[in-house]
């Protein structure tokens, strides 16, 4: 056998999870995940809708997820490019998932969820930065918490400055317009325009 194509063939493989990874897990948020909830920075929102999946990044000051209650998550959602990729899969598909990270720390948060968006403009303007609503706020009902050990985080050595990559060794945003506009965009001109639009609409 070269390729799992049942369950008993990957169970076999792997066998049952330990205690640990079965009582971590919770259908709401207790008082320690939401600590981890309000220290963390990013996350990974994971969706699904009729055109595929979609993962994209969420970052912001620490508590930008605010708690509503035990059993609810508000996401503000900022300023980006307009593709709304995960929006347009929520409005069709509500099942999120969510992987919270701690600059820092070891420790990540899995939430998954279903979602909705929300306009109000009340909630939007109590979500501002620098004066800035949110343009929309995900409101995710929690289903599944719970922890993820460090080994990723460890293995990657993600908070380990001396692992870093040096982004001058990287294909910077221009060039790689650039090569996917078939040189319709002007790289050179987007790397250096990109720090000042940045500052100017990054909430």
């Amino acid at each position: 056998m070269t390729t799992i194509t049942t369950i008993a063939e990957l169970e076999a493989l792997y066998g049952q999870p330990g205690e640990a990874a079965l009582v971590k897990e919770t259908d709401r948020i207790i008082p320690e995940y939401a600590a981890l909830i309000e220290a963390s920075t990013f996350l990974a929102l994971a969706t699904s809708g009729p055109d595929g999946l979609d993962c994209s990044p969420r970052g912001d000051l620490a508590g930008f997820v605010r708690i509503r209650d035990e059993r609810t998550l508000m996401i503000p959602d900022r300023h980006g490019n307009n593709r709304a990729d995960s929006l347009r899969n929520v409005v069709l598909d509500g099942r999120v998932g969510l992987l919270f990270l701690l600059p820092g720390s070891g420790t990540t948060l899995r939430v998954n969820g279903i979602a909705y968006l929300s306009v109000d403009k009340s909630l939007c303007e109590a979500m501002a930065v620098e004066g800035k609503p949110a343009r929309s706020v995900m409101i995710v009902t929690v289903t599944q918490v719970y922890f993820q050990c460090a080994r990723a985080i460890r293995r990657a050595r993600l908070w380990e400055p001396e692992s870093w990559t040096d982004p001058a060794n990287l294909p910077t945003p221009g060039q790689i317009l650039s090569a996917t506009s078939q040189l319709k965009i002007d790289g050179a001109a987007y790397d250096a325009e990109w720090p000042a639009r940045a500052e100017k609409t990054m909430w």
